[in-house]
């Protein structure tokens, strides 16, 4: 998955169980926490494969069940224990969603039930990398932009876009619900600093 998608996954996920829980939006800090939560996997595992070379594959300690499993518990006692306990339910939803759906997308798309991606060490979760992260990076981008033009083109488009640009207007829709954290509040920066520099 892309990591916007992974986002859109965990901001969704825990919206809709904040909303079931607690009868209310997320509010800013937790959402924050949402979208880091959401990308560290890859952001802890993709440059030490694609940039280092420490790991064979993407799909390494970061990615590992064993691994996640035990960070969102220590990250949600942590939480709890300063009366913060939605900061920990948000990392603990987001980062675990992010490795169900590394596997789901890559049974949605290549019809692979990987479960190798999340068990690291047991099993290495890919082959090895000849390009640097920039590059490796900038390969994966091109390639997802040029499935998408075909697909959108197609007369038979493959059915994972719907399932694409479903988790982006759905998740869209329900932030704009929930009163856009974050970006309210960016806006409201953005506007002082406006009317302080303005005429």
């Amino acid at each position: 998955m892309m990591p916007w998608e992974h986002v859109f996954v965990g901001y969704i996920s825990y919206s809709l169980f904040v909303h079931a829980v607690y009868r209310g939006a997320p509010a800013s800090d937790e959402t924050l926490v949402v979208g880091f939560a959401s990308l560290l996997p890859d952001l802890i595992d993709k440059p030490l494969a694609w940039g280092l070379g420490t790991f064979s594959s993407g799909y390494a300690v970061a990615h590992s069940i064993f691994f996640a499993l035990t960070l969102a518990i220590t990250v949600g006692a942590l939480a709890s224990s300063r009366d913060r306990p939605r900061i920990g339910w948000a990392f603990g939803v987001a980062y675990l969603l992010h490795l169900k759906t590394d596997v789901l997308s890559k049974f949605l798309f290549d019809g692979e039930l990987r479960l190798d991606v999340i068990l690291w060490p047991i099993h290495s979760g890919g082959d090895g990398y000849e390009r640097g992260f920039t590059e490796e990076f900038a390969v994966n981008i091109s390639e997802y932009f040029g499935w998408i033009s075909r697909e959108v083109t197609s007369n038979d488009p493959d059915p994972y876009l719907f399932f694409v640009l479903g988790i982006g207007i759905v998740g869209m829709m329900l932030w704009v619900y929930d009163g856009m954290p974050v970006g309210r509040e960016a806006f409201r920066t953005v506007r002082r600093v406006v009317r302080a520099f303005g005429p």
